[in-house]
């Protein structure tokens, strides 16, 4: 059975890559042996998702197309599925090793371990275990969202999504389609780059804000990915990481800790309240609106007064 699943894969890659316009799922079926021989369409299909799932995780850059009649076709271009000789001295053979222990979730620990099978090949040193404990901190990025993966996987494959996204000042959330771009994190939280199709613009998601499932999409992007995607500098700007004003904030004792961390002064009123002076950018009210009635605007008066209308908008609904 191994055997013919390797040989089932190996033909569907010499297929992709051997053409050169898109393959239909009914003309890969005729061309490949065993497809002919699965007992039902259903169980073609069902097999051909698999073996092209199998081939994507081995790495197989497999584009998806759809044709002037709406039908999808696939095909594996070969400059997209060709790497230059690939060299690496001892520390950058580590650092890649020690990123690939990065990752606690199962379904990206297998694409890390072969990862590694490919660094040994291109010069990995035998005697560096990037397994190995070194220290007593080991690198961990914690993934707890469910949307992660679905998002993960739609980034690499270019797959349109759609999504039920509530924001920071909404009471319900709303529907979103995007194209996704990047994922990253960004001070212990992950964030979406991508193109939402009904504003026409770039956004970025928290993913924490995602409710329910991600689903996906066919056909193909509508706009062009840029060649950096800037997700951690969009989100800091909106953190107010990029202010050049202070702003000063009343706010009760023993509670939030991020803006006390962000911080210049604080000072003690009494009564179970401290002010602090804190740097005032874009996107400062959004987040201050997360902290309810345990934070108060004093000034400037442009800015209570956006905290003010958001709260208003909560409670609306």
């Amino acid at each position: 059975m191994a055997i013919a699943k390797a040989e089932r894969l190996m033909n569907l890659a010499l297929c992709l890559l051997g053409t050169r316009r898109p393959l239909s799922k009914r003309e890969l079926r005729e061309s490949i042996e065993a497809y002919l021989e699965a007992s039902s369409e259903d169980a073609f299909s069902r097999m051909f998702e698999r073996d092209k799932d199998d081939l994507r995780e081995l790495g197989l850059v497999i584009e998806t197309v759809e044709n002037l009649d709406g039908e999808m076709g696939y095909l594996a271009r070969r400059d997209s599925n060709r790497l230059p000789p690939i060299t690496l001295d001892a520390e950058e053979a580590a650092a890649l090793g020690l990123a690939a222990k990065v990752w606690q979730q199962a379904r990206l620990a297998g694409a890390a371990s072969g990862a590694l099978q490919k660094l040994r090949a291109a010069g990995l040193p035998e005697d560096v275990d990037p397994y190995e404990a070194h220290s007593a901190l080991e690198p961990r990025i914690p993934v707890h969202e469910a949307a992660f993966e679905p998002l993960m996987l739609a980034c690499r494959d270019r797959r349109p999504v759609v999504f039920d996204y509530r924001k920071a000042t909404a009471a319900h959330p709303e529907t979103r389609h995007i194209e996704p771009w990047a994922l990253e994190c960004w001070r212990g939280h992950w964030y979406l780059a991508g193109w939402d199709r009904d504003r026409g613009a770039e956004r970025v998601f928290r993913l924490s804000r995602i409710t329910g499932k991600v689903r996906s999409r066919n056909g193909a992007f509508t706009v062009e990915v840029p060649d950096v995607v800037t997700v951690r500098e969009t989100v800091a700007s909106w953190a107010g990481e990029t202010a050049d004003r202070s702003a000063l904030i009343r706010l009760r004792s023993e509670a939030g800790y991020p803006l006390r961390a962000k911080a210049t002064s604080v000072r003690e009123l009494g009564d179970g309240w401290d002010e602090l002076e804190i740097p005032y950018g874009h996107g400062l009210d959004a987040w201050l609106v997360e902290f309810g009635p345990d934070a108060v605007v004093l000034e400037p008066a442009e800015l209570r007064a956006d905290v003010v209308d958001r709260l208003r908008a909560v409670a609306k609904g």
